[in-house]
């Protein structure tokens, strides 16, 4: 109960002034020949701390979106100019998307909330809005009181800011067993992909509160799901910067954050994807590295981290274009899930390897999970949508972007309980 009410007091307290983003524009660009990629690749090389690359530069034949600040805008458009890049504004003022984006519309009737057991809805949380990491935090601690039987609340270590990261185990412990095959969930590596622990959050709730609609997947399967993998970064997006993807780690001068993906990303400190100094150099990747190795053992078959946007099915590897020895099999269960998942509205996702659909980018958990936890179907999923909202997706998809994941999800848990 002290808990709760730290918490609590906690969430009263952490309001703050956001950063505005007034007059910034995010763009979709596109090259037409290779001096004009050649151009955006080297902004993004060289001016990454300026221009906020939504996406990456890849290839002539995909678009880049860009969020431009509205002091270098001039020199911005002067670029577009000389280099004849295509080009179109994608979000005209992202301050105003981020205010009209953040409440959702009223739940469509196929999407109302499962109840709980007791027939009643208890929590805050809910997926017709977005919540901060206090809420989350609340929701957790409640199930594992409530649901004992099945949820245990694990604190896998500490932030930089010293806030608790916690894994949530889901399993019966009335079919207990040392070989039972398990499933490895996280997600909210960048703080400001808030559609990741949205989803994350409505997982583990449909596992416990609708567990009698389909048992199954707890009675035959361990889960274990970091629903936030960014503490420090996921509230300070709430409480300063809606736009914000690092952690919190100071790293020199006015440069703060580091990119929890630390592979071959940038060396700038001042850069969205600024590596640090050492792989898991980091609380927070340490923590995460040392929980899934923890549980791996052999038996954990499949690992799902989820990331916005773009709609991908990403399987390894993502730092060479060469494929694993067993990526017919990955694509065939990705592509079974996404067959699921596009029934239900129509949702197109892309898969294939991180390298061969978008960019090589060392670094990624999913690589990490199969080449170093050895856990055999691990992918990299990013949610909605495909650029038009970015993300500041609107809370009024959260549902939507959650019914059709766990159709997707369901495959995959039916998979892996059939495996020897």
């Amino acid at each position: 109960m002290r808990f709760l009410l730290l918490l609590a007091l906690l969430a009263a307290s952490a309001l703050a002034a956001q950063k505005r983003y007034d007059g910034y524009k995010v763009f979709q660009v596109k090259a037409k020949d290779l001096p004009s990629f050649h151009a955006i690749a080297q902004l993004y090389t060289e001016q990454s701390s300026i221009y906020d690359f939504w996406t990456e530069p890849r290839s002539l034949d995909d678009p880049i979106d860009i969020m431009v600040p509205p002091t270098y805008m001039q020199a911005f458009d002067q670029l577009l100019q000389t280099h004849n890049l295509h080009h179109r504004v994608k979000i005209a003022d992202v301050q105003s998307a981020i205010e009209t984006n953040l409440k959702g519309q009223a739940a469509p009737s196929v999407a109302q909330e499962p109840l709980s057991r007791s027939g009643s809805l208890r929590y805050k949380l809910n997926w017709t809005e977005y919540h901060d990491y206090t809420t989350i935090v609340l929701f957790l601690a409640e199930l594992a009181q409530n649901y004992p039987d099945i949820v245990t609340l694990i604190t896998i270590g500490k932030t930089h800011e010293n806030r608790e990261m916690y894994m949530v185990k889901i399993s019966n412990t009335q079919t207990a067993s040392p070989t039972k095959n398990a499933i490895i969930v996280d997600g909210g590596i960048h703080a400001r992909e808030w559609i990741a622990p949205a989803w994350n959050t409505w997982l583990i709730h449909e596992l416990v509160e609708n567990y009698a609609a389909h048992p199954q997947y707890v009675d035959n399967l361990d889960w274990y799901i970091l629903p936030v993998m960014n503490p420090d970064g996921y509230v300070y997006s709430f409480a300063d910067d809606r736009l914000w993807r690092k952690n919190r780690n100071p790293v020199n001068g006015p440069c703060v954050g580091i990119d929890l993906n630390q592979g071959g990303a940038a060396g700038n400190g001042c850069d969205q994807t600024y590596h640090g100094p050492a792989a898991f150099s980091e609380d927070e990747s340490a923590n995460v590295r040392d929980a899934v190795l923890s549980v791996a053992n052999g038996r954990t078959q499949a690992y799902l981290t989820y990331h916005s946007y773009g709609q991908y099915w990403l399987t390894p590897w993502g730092y060479t274009a060469d494929l694993p020895e067993d990526y017919p099999q990955l694509f065939d269960l990705a592509q079974n899930a996404v067959n699921s998942l596009t029934a239900v509205y129509g949702t197109q996702y892309t898969i294939g390897s991180s390298t061969n659909v978008l960019y090589v980018a060392s670094g990624g958990s999913d690589d990490w999970a199969k080449g170093g936890a050895g856990i055999p179907y691990s992918y990299t999923v990013e949610l909605r949508d495909t650029g038009d909202f970015g993300f500041l997706l609107p809370a009024d998809q959260i549902i939507p972007n959650n019914l059709e994941m766990w159709e997707a999800m369901k495959v995959v848990a039916e998979y892996v309980t059939g495996i020897v």
